[in-house]
């Protein structure tokens, strides 16, 4: 990291975010400063504030809120202070921003060379046309792009999700900012592309001492490349703090409850989400916004508000019970995993039996002679980075993808390639789980409806009676009580429209639940809450599970075998300890050590 300025690249004082024409408070006594090349992890679940920090940082405020009061600083340049002319001319040249879905931001019919040459432009119009070229050049070999004409010429939807994000990378750091802001840049990429975006940013941030705010859900991501944390929680700073510390040490419970939720490689325990949910706006206690959720909460702990207070260098928390937090021995001590502990569920019938499978996309091979057996009531992890083939071999079994050949048994019976082809009574034993459950949900229909229509199609007999309480029994199944059949997906949370996805996809009585990558867009407590959710479903339902993710923590939690794929074929499969703490294959390797970890290894020493 560089040397600290005199004057620091981004000063935030008392930064105040009100509900426009209400004096209700989004985030309140926001204060951050950063030096000249050092990155700040803002770190929190959804609903704790971050995003409305990180657009603050931009001098900017979603419609329905305004920025009270505050300073925000960048460069010695008070954006808050600045009309609105000049605050835009000042955005991407002083203080830039990269968003988490880069296919959006995007303009799709604009072909990326000319994206690139707009920014220049825009901010540096007095450029010749053989500078501005010479710039998109050095541009796309910072973030290791091709700077050939045929990439130029590609448009947003001919590159990968990593390559989309690095374009996105080269636009902010066009103009040399002072300030990078970046939203989740990372989220629904496999561990390869995000390690090598979590590189780029950093060595960018290094070449042109630019200070950086990596705003997240994931501590393990964060403390991979962030020098210091800043954890939120309902608007407020709760720990801030240098990234090992903090994440070694946590001095705050909701700090530690974040990272005792987050799934590792090398550790096999139950995870628990925190229970509870955050105050809504206006609703705030006056003491400490996390008393309700917090086990060593007293009364005086709600009954004034706590002030941010120092416990070590350059490490403060706003909570009364450090000393009794930071007793508590390491969320890490004794848990690593025993690599000889082998497969919980072997053994046993056969439930999905996948014998020489190959698939493609119009003429495009994606899988090549797959070979599976799963065994009734355990978990297959399906691992490897976009592209490798994994979506396709789930959508395949579950007859959403019909183009393809070999042989496909569930509970012995022999599948047709398309679902419409199967019998009903084969459809209800496979039932699937999408990534995004938003899109998966009728946005239309309230979630009693969306449980009843699996209930009636499969049992025609089912009087209204008899589906009224087989949706009560669903709901209860997934932790959520009756009042939620009347509510309709937009009104729930992420967490709590995957718990409905689940309960519909169970409706149905299946033997076999293919997950897709469901927790890959979940705050990792959240996460945590549907990964234990699934592993008591299967125990009592003896499920069978087909996981599709790139999370080898997910893996290590929730998984009896695992298969990676890579291009299209099976590299490496067996139990999951063997393979987690005894790689074979060169690719399975680089993906664990691609992944970030709070507990050692490669992963967690990109920083160092």
């Amino acid at each position: 990291m560089s040397a600290v300025a005199a004057a620091p690249a981004l000063l935030v004082e008392d930064l105040r975010v009100e509900l426009a024409g209400r004096p209700v408070d989004i985030v309140d006594e926001v204060s951050l400063r950063l030096a000249r090349g050092e990155v700040l992890g803002l770190v929190g679940e959804s609903g704790s504030g971050k995003s409305t920090v990180s657009l603050a940082l931009l001098g900017y405020a979603r419609p329905g809120a305004r920025i009270a009061r505050g300073t925000v600083a960048v460069d010695g340049v008070d954006l808050l202070a600045l009309d609105p002319e000049r605050l835009r001319a000042q955005r991407g040249r002083l203080v830039s921003y990269v968003p988490q879905d880069p296919a959006t931001a995007l303009n799709p019919a604009l072909r990326i060379g000319a994206q690139l040459a707009e920014v220049l432009e825009t901010h540096a119009p007095d450029a010749s046309a053989a500078e501005r070229a010479a710039r998109v050049a050095e541009l796309l070999r910072d973030v290791r792009l091709p700077t050939d004409g045929a990439f130029l010429r590609r448009y947003p939807h001919q590159l990968s999700g990593g390559q989309q994000q690095r374009v996105c990378l080269a636009i902010a750091f066009a103009c040399r900012p002072r300030v990078v802001v970046l939203d989740e840049p990372t989220t629904g990429l496999d561990v390869t592309t995000q390690a090598h975006v979590l590189r780029t940013v950093r060595r960018l941030c290094e070449e042109h001492d630019t200070a950086a705010v990596y705003v997240t859900h994931d501590l393990a991501v964060v403390r991979s490349i962030a020098h210091r944390i800043a954890v939120m929680y309902a608007g407020r700073l709760v720990e801030v703090g240098p990234a090992a510390e903090l994440t070694d040490a946590p001095a705050h419970p909701y700090t530690r409850r974040l990272v005792e939720a987050i799934p590792d490689p090398r550790l096999r325990r139950p995870l628990e989400g925190i229970p509870g949910r955050v105050a809504p706006l206006g609703r705030r206690p006056d003491g400490c916004g996390f008393a309700d959720r917090c086990a060593f909460a007293e009364p005086a702990c709600r009954a004034q508000a706590i002030e941010l207070a120092p416990i070590a260098a350059s490490h403060v928390a706003r909570c009364r019970r450090v000393d009794a937090v930071r007793a508590l021995p390491s969320a890490w001590a004794g848990q690593l995993a025993d690599a000889a502990a082998g497969v919980r569920r072997a053994g046993g019938e056969t439930s999905l039996e996948v014998r020489g499978l190959t698939a493609s996309h119009g003429e495009q091979a994606v899988l090549h002679g797959v070979d599976l057996d799963v065994p009734r009531g355990s978990c297959l992890a399906l691992v490897g980075e976009s592209g490798s083939g994994k979506t396709t071999l789930a959508r395949s079994v579950a007859g959403l993808h019909a183009q393809w050949a070999g042989v496909v048994r569930v509970a012995g019976a022999e599948l047709a390639p398309s679902a419409r082809a199967r019998p009903a009574d084969v459809r209800r034993r496979i039932q699937y789980v999408f990534q995004n459950p938003y899109s998966s949900l009728n946005p239309r229909k309230p979630v009693g409806e969306l449980l009843a229509q699996p209930v009636r199609f499969f049992d025609r007999r089912a009087s209204r009676a008899d589906v009224r309480r087989r949706v009560g029994g669903l709901l209860e199944q997934v932790s959520l009580d009756a009042r939620f059949a009347a509510r309709y997906p937009a009104q729930l949370s992420g967490g709590e429209r995957q718990r409905v996805a689940i309960a519909r996809a169970l409706a149905a009585g299946p033997e076999l639940l293919i997950c897709d990558e469901v927790t890959s867009a979940l705050d990792v407590s959240v996460q945590a809450s549907v990964l234990r959710l699934l592993a008591r479903l299967q125990a009592e339902r003896e499920l069978t599970l087909l996981f599709v993710t790139h999370n080898f923590g997910v893996v290590r939690a929730i998984a009896d075998t695992v298969a990676v794929l890579n291009l299209g074929r099976i590299v490496e499969h067996g139990p999951a300890a063997r393979v987690l703490d005894d790689p074979r294959d060169e690719y399975t390797r680089r993906l664990l050590a691609d992944t970030p970890t709070l507990t050692g290894g490669p992963a967690a020493e990109l920083i160092a």
